[in-house]
This record gives C-alpha cells, structure tokens and sequence, in this order.
C-alpha cells in the first residue's frame, strides 16, 4: 500500500543543514562526518577536466561555507535564530560576549530594540461604523435609517513602556444622540504589571485608574476605579483571569456600584475553531452569551452564538470569507424577541463597518426561513457558478505569473543541480551496484516538487507538460545518500530543496518528494511533506 506522511509547512528554512544532511540538532561530530562524506565527492583535486574542475570547486566552496558556520558555536547559535541575515547583517556583539547563552540573549536585545523603535514612530487607527437599516419602517414612509453609531481610536507609542490612545463615539437613535471622548494613558511599571489613567468627557464624563498585574506564569488580575464627574458616583471593578489549558482561557468580573454585576466567561480558540460564553447577573438580570466560531479553510468560517436573559433571547448563524489579506466580510442572520434580521460586515485592519437590517418584527415563521434559506441558496450557487472558478482562475494566473517571475531563478538553481548531479553520479551508481547485489536498498524513482503536479502527472497530456516544468529528477542523489547499512535518512524541518543535487522547482508553491524504491526484492513507495522527516525501507510503505 502507499503510505503518505503529512508535515507542517510552518518549518523554517535552513538551507546550511539540508546540504549537510544533517539535523538542527546534529552534535559536532555528525557535522565533521557529513562535511567529510561530501568533501571526498566535490574536492576540486579529484579531477583533471577543466568544466568538472570548476563545478567541483563551486560546490565545495558551499560545503566549505555550511561547515565553517555549522561547526562554529556562536556562529550556528547566529544562524538557529536568525539565518544568514543574520549573519551577513554585521550585527557587533561585542569582544565580552564568549558564551552562547550571551550572545544569544544580545541578540534578543536587538531584535526587540528595533521593534520597538518599529512600534514607537507608529500610530495605529481603528474604528467602526455602524448603520442601522429598517425594512419595515421603510415600508412604512418613515424612512430605512433607524439610527448610526461611530467610533474611533488612534493608539501612539510614546516610549518604549508608555502609550496613549485616544477614542471618541457618536451615537444617533431617532431623533436623540450623544457622544463621549476619551483618552487613556497607559504605562508598564514592570514586565508583569501596567497602569492606566482615563478620563473621558460627554455623554459619560468620568475619570479613573486601572491596574493589571500578572499573578503567576498563567493567571492575571485588572482592577479599576472610576469615578462620575456628574453625580460622584464611584465604580469599582476587578478582573481576574487565568489560563486552564493551551487554548482556554477562564475569566471572573466583579463590578460594585451604580451598575453592581457579576460574571464568569470562558474561551477557548485553536487553529479549527474558537468558542467562548459567559454569564453575567445583575440587579435583577441574568444574561447569557455565547458564540463558536468554525474554521473551514484558512479563507472561510461559519459561526452560531446567541443571547438569553430576562432582557434577550436571540440566536445568530451565519460565516465570513477572507477577501484579501486584510480584508474579511461576514453575513449573520439573527431572530429573537426584537425581530428578524440580517447582518452585513466588513472588517478591514482595524476598521469596521456594521450594517444590520432588520427584516421584521414579527416572527413569522414562514418568512423567517425563508428569511434564512433564500440568502444561503444564494451563496452557495454564487460561490459554485461565479466565485469558485473566478479563484480558479484567479490562481492559475498568479501560478503563472510567479512562474514567469522566478524562470531565471528556476533555470539557475536546475543548472546547479544538474551540475552537483553530474559528480554524484560515479558514488551514486557503485552505491546502486553494491546494495542491488545484496537485496538492500535501491531507490528506483524520485521526484520533487509542487505537490500538485506530482499528483497530476497521471491526467492529460497537457498535465504532464505542465508537471514536469515543476518537478526535478532525484534519483541519483537519494541513491547516493543510502549509506553503509541500506538506510535512507532525510531530516525534519529540513527543506528538501537545499539538499545536494536538488533544487526548488516551483517558489513559492507547497512541495512533496514522491519515491520508488526497493528492498528485498519488494516495491515500496512513499510520499512526503517538504519538511517531514524520512526514514526508509519501512514496511508499512510496501506495495
């Protein structure tokens, strides 16, 4: 049967390792035996032919390179954390940095100087709009507006442990509104607590003092107090927070004052999915609120949430889709006590734009599926007919775009395989002779790169075409890294393109090494990730 490991594309590149064909944590001694292994292949001394003279010397230079860093304590410490930027990046560390631990943690000073020097001459905006509409007040002749709400913040880095934002809101409901403007004030006394200053004037003018601290390694606590600069009225509140597991989170508020409450939150958020609920009791109100969030794709969600309450009883569905990079638009349906409506929003960076319609205060419930099905047959058959091969052909575009940008790149980094190919190829075949004489292991077919047009080579003639401009030929070199004992090694998070005799087909698209081989007088096959580990002969990959 064929067995196909799947790995993360998350890995990060490290070229130096892959043309060792070592793993980030080979110790000394498996880096001075790799480097030796391939010296004995590409020593320019071992050959008399000018061309094969000069391609020896153009690989044994980066076999040098790789060895000189890898081999190297502070210079591979260098590398591990921030590549050959780092590298080349002439960053001074100073002549009293001789341990790693200090060079690395110089390192992190740097990086996080220059973020925050990033941060510190940014200001970031946010805000959202928010229109009302009403359908049946429009059909009525009053008009489809019921009403618009505004807010607006800028947030400033003043130093490298203070900050300010300024807000401000306008709200318009009918024929009454009101606004309030605020500013906030906000510093860290120490990496584990903050203190914030406010006072806002308007509809709620108040000033007041908040308080964060982290507690322990998965708990915190917020405590504020505000106080009204119209009737004297002070508020207390206080957070506590902690962390139960990898993904969840658990939460308590307290507030004593004129609005006197109490509640418990809880939530939880991985990669597929986000959810979270809380309960909040008052002076005669209970409420309930609670959401989950679904992932479908990294470009699509669904979402179901709801309130219940003395003042509330409502259930919402809906989903967004990510538009751009910045950019998400979402549509919700919601019916409760208040009516029927739908739900428009856009999300840009930190703006939003919040459009809920309502359809129908009466809750009628042939209008209200009809309400819910119409819309979401609208999407579905828009998305299948319209969108979907819109994308389609929006991706094969841009594949083809990339393609045409990264050809000289391509036809580079080919050549310089083929060249490393080319002095492989003596070892390789005596390595094939001696493990075929003996039932060991032989690697009969292997191919590299885009993962989809390994699995199309199968289609059309014009499949094929398109495949074999996106994949390599590594037979030769696998064969020559079978070792002494009829094993095969490839290292995880290791990018396979950096290893000798290969190279990387198709920039920018997901990638998989597909391989025949045999062992025993058996087939086997295997597909892998780019990154994933590889160990053969196996049996589970026998035919």
């Amino acid at each position: 049967m064929k067995e196909e490991v799947k790995g993360g594309g998350g890995a990060p590149n490290r070229e130096l390792y892959a043309l060792l064909n070592v793993s980030p944590e080979a110790s000394d001694e498996e880096i001075r035996k790799a480097y030796r292994q391939w010296a004995q292949v590409y020593h320019p001394d071992k050959y008399q032919a000018a061309q094969m003279k000069d391609i020896a010397t153009e690989n044994f230079q980066r076999i040098c390179e790789a060895y000189e860093i890898l081999s190297d304590e502070h210079k591979r410490l260098i590398y591990d954390i921030y590549g050959m930027e780092g590298l080349t990046s002439g960053l001074e560390l100073g002549p009293n940095l001789n341990k790693a631990q200090e060079i690395k943690e110089e390192l992190e000073r740097l990086r996080r100087q220059k973020e925050q020097e990033k941060v510190s001459s940014h200001v970031r905006p946010s805000g959202s709009v928010m229109a009302n509409l009403s359908l049946p007040q429009f059909l009525e002749g009053d008009g489809i507006m019921r009403g618009m709400a505004m807010a607006s913040e800028v947030q400033s880095q003043l130093s490298e442990r203070s900050g300010i934002a300024l807000a401000g809101n306008l709200a318009v409901d009918g024929s009454s509104g009101g606004g309030v403007a605020s500013i906030v004030f906000r510093h860290h006394i120490s990496p584990a607590s903050s203190v914030e200053f406010m006072g806002s004037a308007g509809l709620r003018a108040l000033i007041g003092v908040q308080t964060s601290r982290q507690l322990s390694q998965h708990s915190s606590a917020t405590m504020g107090l505000a106080m009204s600069l119209k009737d004297g009225s002070i508020n207390l509140s206080n957070n506590w927070t902690r962390q139960l597991s990898e993904t969840t989170n658990g939460n308590i508020q307290l507030a004593l004052g004129t609005d006197t409450s109490i509640g418990v939150g809880w939530q939880k958020k991985d990669q597929k999915m986000s959810a979270a609920g809380d309960i909040k009791i008052g002076p005669g109100a209970v409420g309930l609120t609670a959401h989950y969030t679904h992932r479908f794709s990294s470009n699509s969600h669904g979402r179901v949430g709801g309130r219940f309450g003395s003042g509330a009883l409502e259930l919402e569905v809906g989903g967004g889709r990510k538009i751009s990079n910045f950019s998400t638009v979402r549509m919700l349906y919601t019916i409760g006590i208040q009516g029927i409506f739908w739900k428009f929003e856009l999300h840009r960076g930190g703006q939003k734009l919040i459009v809920p319609v309502l359809l129908s205060r009466q809750l009628n419930p042939i209008f209200a599926s009809g309400a819910f099905i119409i819309p979401t047959s609208l999407y579905f058959l828009v998305k299948t007919y319209i969108v979907k091969p819109y994308n389609l052909k929006r991706e094969k575009k841009k594949s083809l775009e990339n393609a045409e940008k990264t050809l000289s790149q391509v036809r580079e980094s080919r050549a310089t395989a083929e060249k490393a190919q080319k002095l492989l190829q003596n070892v390789a075949n005596r390595k094939r002779s001696r493990q075929l004489e003996t039932g060991g292991l032989v690697v009969t077919k292997a191919t590299y790169g885009s993962r989809k047009a390994l699995r199309n080579r199968s289609e059309s003639e014009e499949a094929k075409d398109e495949a074999t401009s996106q994949i390599i030929d590594v037979t030769l070199p696998l064969n020559f890294l079978v070792n002494e004992s009829g094993q095969l090694k490839l290292h995880g998070g290791v990018k396979k393109s950096g290893i000798m005799g290969f190279c990387d087909p198709c920039p920018g698209e997901p990638k998989q090494l597909y391989i025949e081989y045999t062992y025993g007088g058996n087939k086997y096959e295997v597909t892998v990730d780019d990154y994933e580990e590889l160990v053969i002969p196996k049996e589970a990959h026998r035919i």
